[in-house]
């Protein structure tokens, strides 16, 4: 049992079978115990305990016109969040659940699903009354702050960092180009400018069969058509749900993902919703890879605030 090991031991061990699947088939334990103990072990000293899929491929492959980033990987998990729409003054519960778990889940990647920016003065929308938003700078000021905590989270981890582009983010860049197309190719006018550690594109996908991208199918199916329409399983925010459909035929199971919002589902920037009742929920999912196949996905869902389920566990953040 790897609760029976002394650190010394389970760390000996583990760099000689360098899997929690080798771990927990010699000590007849299961896969989420023995990365449960590794977790702890590596913040409480500091070290970085690798897996197998650190010495096995592990590329990106990014096209110039930022459509679709092409990622092989073994093994190894990667964490999606979308719809965070960053305010400023705001830190929600599920953010700093992200923030808290990221050294636990040790990400090859990290996805920001799309609408890490809200763009509230910068939408078609008009303005509700007399109500009061944040400037395109306190809203950019606010990401920035953001992603650099997650940028700050995943310090030594070697996780890189991507961005699929969401339609409230296309509204910094599409404002400056229709209105302002004299500064094209001027550095600050893109929203990529402001964020050099985050790689975007459209979608992103992993060994051909996971696609990650801000949204597709709408409505209340909108996970199981996305899963049987895309023909692999698919990761998509837009929705703000957060959960799964499982569809399965003869060439086995792909899982249709809706990765919630990071963002508190009755926050400021929903005003528009005229407090209305809303089928949302905040949180993140995370999906893991190994052998090059996506297992069951996860999911990391706010209860009340300061509260997350993570695990089988409540966690308090």
């Amino acid at each position: 049992m790897a609760s029976e090991l002394t650190e010394d031991q389970f760390i000996n061990l583990w760099m000689e079978l360098r899997s929690a699947a080798k771990m927990a088939k010699a000590l007849g334990m299961s896969v989420r115990a023995i990365q449960k103990r590794r977790a702890g072990i590596q913040e409480r000293n500091g070290i970085i305990l690798p897996g197998e899929h650190d010495r096995s491929p592990y590329k990106a492959f990014i096209p110039e016109d930022k459509m679709r980033i092409l990622v092989e990987m073994s093994d190894g998990a990667f964490i999606a969040f979308s719809d965070a729409h960053f305010w400023p003054g705001i830190e929600t519960t599920a953010f700093r659940a992200l923030i808290h778990l990221i050294p636990e889940i040790n990400p090859k990647m990290i996805i920001a699903n799309g609408d890490i920016l809200d763009g509230a003065r910068i939408s078609s929308h008009k303005r509700i009354g007399y109500e009061q938003r944040p400037t395109t700078r306190q809203e950019l000021e606010a990401v920035q702050e953001a992603l650099g905590k997650i940028e700050g989270a995943c310090k030594g981890l070697g996780t890189q960092l991507f961005r699929t582009i969401g339609n409230h983010d296309i509204r910094f860049d599409s404002k400056l180009a229709n209105e302002m197309s004299e500064y094209e190719g001027i550095h600050g006018m893109c929203l990529d400018d402001h964020l050099p550690f985050w790689t975007s594109s459209w979608s992103l996908m992993i060994n051909e069969a996971v696609m990650i991208k801000h949204r597709w199918h709408n409505g209340i199916h909108a996970t199981y058509n996305n899963a049987l329409k895309g023909g692999v399983s698919i990761f998509t925010g837009h929705l703000h749900a957060l959960g799964m459909t499982r569809f399965s035929d003869y060439n086995g199971t792909r899982f249709g993902v809706d990765t919630g919002t990071l963002a508190d589902p009755y926050g400021p920037q929903f005003h528009y919703m005229e407090d209305n009742s809303r089928n949302w929920r905040s949180g993140f999912a995370v999906g893991t890879i190994v052998d090059g196949k996506l297992m069951p996905p996860e999911f990391c869902e706010v209860l009340e605030e300061g509260k997350v389920w993570w695990r089988g566990r409540q966690i308090d953040v």
